[in-house]
């Protein structure tokens, strides 16, 4: 977590937190979810503007992940100076890039450790690390595909709806 974001909340501890204004796709993308986005539903509703507007300015996508983190319930955020900004996932809290040599990135750049490769019902893929659960993007299925035909990982079979309560996150805080 940033210094300045510590100093903040030492100087502002009683600042409201924040729901339904930032969500993070299936595929590691952050939406900024205005009044008229969560008007729309809810961020994984697939209704047309539930989502909100996709965040390009990465200055503020790096502040976000250097300060991404998750509390004791589960629920993700982002500590934005004092105030929690609880954050909508559309599927896991973290999105896997892997390299070509199966070096795992999250959506944030921070490295990850393998420890167990899962697929659901539908065919998507995740990965359980040392940081916690995510989704593999869809465009890193292949190296997903090589690393198990190498026999290096062994993929188990989940059931997407049971993913939050065995990993022990929270898809959408608002309703906590």
């Amino acid at each position: 977590m940033d210094d300045i974001v510590k100093q903040a909340m030492h100087k502002w501890p009683n600042v409201p937190d924040c729901f339904g204004w930032l969500g993070l796709d299936e595929r590691g993308q952050w939406y900024m979810r205005d009044d008229g986005a969560q008007a729309q539903g809810a961020f994984t509703s697939g209704k047309k503007g539930a989502k909100g507007s996709l965040l390009t300015h990465s200055k503020l996508m790096d502040f976000i992940a250097r300060n991404y983190e998750a509390d004791a319930q589960g629920r993700w955020y982002f500590q934005n100076g004092p105030q929690r900004v609880f954050i909508e996932l559309q599927a896991t809290p973290w999105v896997w890039r892997l390299a070509a040599d199966g070096v795992i990135t999250a959506h944030t750049g921070r490295s990850a450790q393998y420890l167990q490769c899962l697929v659901d019902e539908t065919g998507r893929v995740y990965l359980n690390t040392d940081l916690g659960l995510g989704l593999v993007h869809s465009m890193d299925v292949n190296t997903v595909s090589d690393k198990i035909e190498a026999g290096d990982w062994l993929p188990q079979d989940v059931l997407a709806a049971d993913l939050p309560a065995l990993f022990k996150f929270v898809r959408s805080p608002q309703g906590l």
